[in-house]
């Protein structure tokens, strides 16, 4: 009987070559891995066609869905290829961590190892390199041929851990790995491989502890039921920027280094000039030859045995890319890291919601991409209303595949919707979440909806799950969040809490008449609920302090645009309330600023009413910081008021220039909070019409440097056609 440790490292493309050329070299009868037990009963499925890696298992506790971890693989990845070397051979193979049944059960306060170094920097250092990545990469990961590495690895773990003692839980997890290796030995196996992290080599080693001192360490661990599947995964998630404790910073980098059969350097660099190329960037044949170039060259200075991701990164930079670091992430993001998404059979156990998922995603033909895309829904057409439910249900259960591509309350009552879609595997874990409240997408979401019925304790979270469920048709949580809302909208009586609820509930009327909704009744709670805040409105706004009347202002727009989604006579209402306010003395100068513009830009009062009540609030006799105010609220939202009236351009230079020195540093706030909400263009304008005005004999001239003069170009012959030139 042998066994045979192969030491490796998460991840790596030398050491998954090495592992796949020991195990064929070896031929054993059994393989151990280290991953999570549970595993066992999936791992079969790896030997299907359809299973395309990079995959992961994902175990979760079943009765506590956030107890979850994921164990990923990629081609390159050590274990993978051991798993399909087993399943080929037709030899078991099993999973020897420590079960998720007992990590997931753990308070977590047992430590994950008690290591007092960084192996890779202790043996980096040892060999003369200052990086430890780069050490690995040489060592390891660049080797194409060779002796296999595994008892140089071993010698190296034993040298570090000579004074170590494991402790905590990787104590734990090397007791249960020696007692999974005893199980094999006393079942008859001659051959044993184990495919483990390097570092656990020296603890696996014979002889072996006594099976009592594993049994004690094991004693009394305390265990959870575990559920175990297999899961799409992405390069992306590989990456140790995307938090993954044993992340790679370049996985797209160590699948060409693994899966390139020859000319490692021009191949990739190759494939760089791709996505530049993509991007419709000038990448000739003679930039990809002088970038291998000097990539080789760069490496036979550095005594590399082949050029590493830094040596075509730095040719990449100085050739491909000019120098340009813009260009430089470009390929990082598109080819260094790489968005890679992989598959798993048709017949993977799965959670009910994220069975029930699949299915009709594969219905309506919505693809699971790693890379962002956006599509364009029109809800007239079935096939993309459903799609749209579907949407607003999973991001109701918190499992935001899309997500609105634009703000939702500019396209209130269109029949047009902008999603942006990017399929995360984490999302995985909220599916399996989602199974509390159902096991489909739409029960799940009805209770969670009903469960907000019930348990909301304000109008505005009530309003708020009526619109969700509107947008995602949950029709058996209509009636009780119908009830809802009529029942709290008639018992609360603070204003500012039908105004905030408002909005939600008027859209919530619209979406009812877009999408084909029954919502009887909502529009009469909308309006009782107008006349409520048209009622009290004249309470709520007198005598604010600034603070809270920023507040009320921003509730004022709010009701502004929801009242035009309700009837007209209601709409009516309002703006008959707000014109009895816009000049009553007690209303804060803000509020008043903001229901004069509403009033102008309803038409509710003519012109020299308007141009009259700015003139009494700019007037020397008006308090600086009132006029501040008055000037925020009627300005709020766009400069184009400024841009295209000159009088009232006039007013408010007058006043500006009028200031006082010691009162204009008190009001520069104000006044910078509300010219800083202008766009660009808008204060540009609004500079050289003031320019004018203080100098009516200049002239304005644009700036050449803002003009771009191959996009005005571009629009040239567009307009030399609508003038009929």
């Amino acid at each position: 009987m042998t066994v045979h440790l192969l030491g490796i490292r998460h991840h790596g493309p030398g050491s998954a070559r090495a592992v796949a050329a020991a195990l064929n070299e070896l031929r054993p009868d059994i393989v151990l891995i280290e991953g999570p037990p549970e595993a066992d009963k999936v791992v079969g499925l790896a030997a299907s066609e359809e299973m395309e890696p990079p995959v992961a298992l994902l175990a979760y506790a079943m009765d506590d869905s956030t107890r979850a971890a994921f164990w990923p693989f990629a081609v390159f990845s050590p274990e993978w290829q051991a798993i399909k070397y087993a399943l080929a051979a037709d030899v078991p193979v099993r999973f020897c961590d420590l079960p998720a049944a007992h990590q997931f059960a753990s308070s977590g306060r047992e430590g994950r190892r008690g290591v007092s170094m960084d192996p890779l920097a202790t043996l980096a250092n040892a060999g003369g390199y200052d990086d430890p990545e780069r050490w690995w990469d040489d060592v390891i990961e660049s080797r194409r041929d060779g002796a296999e590495p595994f008892t140089v690895i071993a010698d190296a773990m034993r040298e570090l851990r000579h004074d170590e003692e494991a402790s905590g839980r990787e104590a734990q997890r090397e007791a249960y790995m020696r007692t999974v290796l005893r199980k094999a030995i006393r079942e008859g196996f001659e051959r044993i491989a184990v495919v483990c992290g390097a570092w656990h080599v020296p603890a696996l080693e014979a002889p072996l502890p006594t099976a009592a001192h594993d049994a004690r360490i094991l004693k009394g661990l305390p265990k959870r039921k575990v559920a175990c599947t297999w899961v799409p995964w992405t390069h992306g998630r590989l990456a140790a920027a995307s938090g993954y404790g044993a992340g790679i910073t370049s996985p797209g980098w160590y699948h060409h280094l693994f899966t390139a059969p020859d000319q490692i350097t021009t191949r990739w660099l190759t494939k760089v000039a791709q996505v530049l190329r993509a991007e419709d960037l000038p990448v000739s044949s003679a930039h990809v030859i002088e970038a291998v170039r000097l990539a080789d060259t760069l490496a036979a200075l550095r005594e590399r045995p082949l050029a590493g991701l830094s040596e075509v990164t730095e040719a990449t930079r100085a050739v491909l890319c000019n120098g340009n670091d813009v260009l430089l992430n470009l390929v990082t993001r598109e080819a260094v890291v790489g968005e890679l998404l992989g598959s798993v059979p048709g017949e993977t156990p799965q959670a009910p919601v994220a069975a029930d998922l699949a299915a009709q995603a594969r219905s309506l033909r919505l693809r699971r991409d790693a890379t962002e895309r956006v599509i364009e829904l029109d809800l007239r057409k079935a096939n993309d209303l459903l799609k749209s439910r579907l949407l607003h249900r999973l991001r109701i259960l918190g499992v935001h595949w899309g997500v609105p591509a634009a703000d939702e309350r500019r396209a209130q009552g269109t029949f047009r919707e902008m999603w942006k879609l990017i399929w995360d595997p984490g999302l995985e874990v909220e599916l399996v979440a989602a199974g509390a409240h159902g096991t489909t997408v739409v029960g799940a979401a009805t209770t969670v909806m009903l469960k907000v019925a019930a348990d909301s304790s304000t109008l505005a979270q009530i309003t708020a799950a009526l619109e969700k469920s509107l947008l995602a048709d949950l029709s058996d949580a209509l009636p009780d969040l119908l009830q809802g809302v009529d029942t709290r909208a008639a018992a609360d009586a603070d204003v500012g809490h039908l105004m905030e609820a408002l909005p939600a509930l008027a859209r919530s009327s619209r979406y009812g008449d877009v999408r084909g909704t029954d919502t009887a009744g909502l529009g009469t709670v909308a309006s009782r609920m107008v006349s409520r805040i048209c009622a009290g409105l004249g309470r709520t706004v007198h005598g604010l302090d600034p603070e809270a009347a920023n507040a009320v202002q921003q509730l004022i727009d709010g009701v502004q645009d929801a009242t035009a989604l309700l009837a007209e006579e209601v709409r009516a209402e309002w703006l008959r309330t707000l014109e009895g306010l816009s000049d009553r003395p007690s209303v804060p100068p803000l509020i008043r600023g903001r229901l004069t513009r509403l009033m102008l830009d309803t038409s509710r009062l003519p012109d020299h009413e308007i141009a009259l009540r700015l003139g009494r609030a700019l007037s020397p006799g008006t308090p600086t910081v009132d006029a501040a105010g008055f000037v925020e609220g009627f300005l709020a939202g766009g400069g184009l008021l400024l841009v295209h009236d000159e009088r009232l351009l006039g007013l408010v230079d007058a006043w500006l220039g009028a200031i006082p020195d010691d009162a204009f540093v008190e009001v520069l706030p104000l006044l910078r909070r509300t010219f800083g909400t202008f766009a660009a263009p808008e204060r540009r304008t609004i500079g050289a019409r003031a320019k004018v005005l203080a100098d009516p004999g200049s002239v304005v001239v644009a700036n050449d440097d803002d003009l771009d003069a191959e996009l005005a170009a571009s629009v040239l012959p567009v307009v030399a056609q609508l003038l009929g030139v």
